[in-house]
C-alpha cells in the first residue's frame, strides 16, 4: 500500500506560478512512476504529467508542455508539479497517483492522493 497526500493548492491569478508537493509514505519501495492528473468542473480526469521513479524520465500532456515541470526528490518520496504561466483552463482538482512494481509487475496508476483544487482567475 501506498498513501498520497498532495499540498499547495489555491487561488492564483493567470500568469502566476505555483507549486504543488505530493508525499508518498508507506510502501514507497515498490513505487514505479508517479503522476499528475487534473479534473475540472464538467469534465473527465485527464493525464497532466509523469516521472518515473528510477531514472527520472518525464511526460506532460500537450496543453502544458512548456509551462509545467515535473520532478522527484527519492529521499523525501515526494513529487512536485511546477505549474508556471498558468491559465484559467488550467482550473481544476490536482491529483497525485502512483504506479508501483512488485515482483516485476508494473501496475497502472493505482494509487491516488485526496486531491487539491487549483483556481486560476483570469
Amino acid at each position: 500500500q501506498v498513501q498520497l497526500v498532495e499540498s499547495g493548492g489555491g487561488l492564483v491569478q493567470a500568469g502566476d506560478s505555483l507549486r504543488l508537493s505530493c508525499a508518498a509514505s508507506g510502501r514507497t519501495s515498490s513505487m514505479y512512476a508517479m503522476g499528475w492528473f487534473r479534473q475540472a468542473p464538467g469534465k473527465e480526469r485527464e493525464f497532466v504529467a509523469d516521472i518515473s521513479w528510477s531514472g527520472g524520465s518525464t511526460a506532460f500532456a500537450d496543453s502544458v508542455k512548456g509551462r509545467f515541470t515535473i520532478s522527484r526528490d527519492n529521499a523525501k518520496n515526494t513529487v512536485y508539479l511546477e505549474m508556471n504561466s498558468v491559465k484559467p483552463e488550467d482550473t481544476a482538482v490536482y491529483y497525485c497517483a502512483a504506479r508501483t512494481s512488485i515482483g516485476g509487475v508494473i501496475t497502472g496508476y493505482k494509487y491516488w492522493g485526496q486531491g487539491t483544487q487549483v483556481t486560476v482567475s483570469s
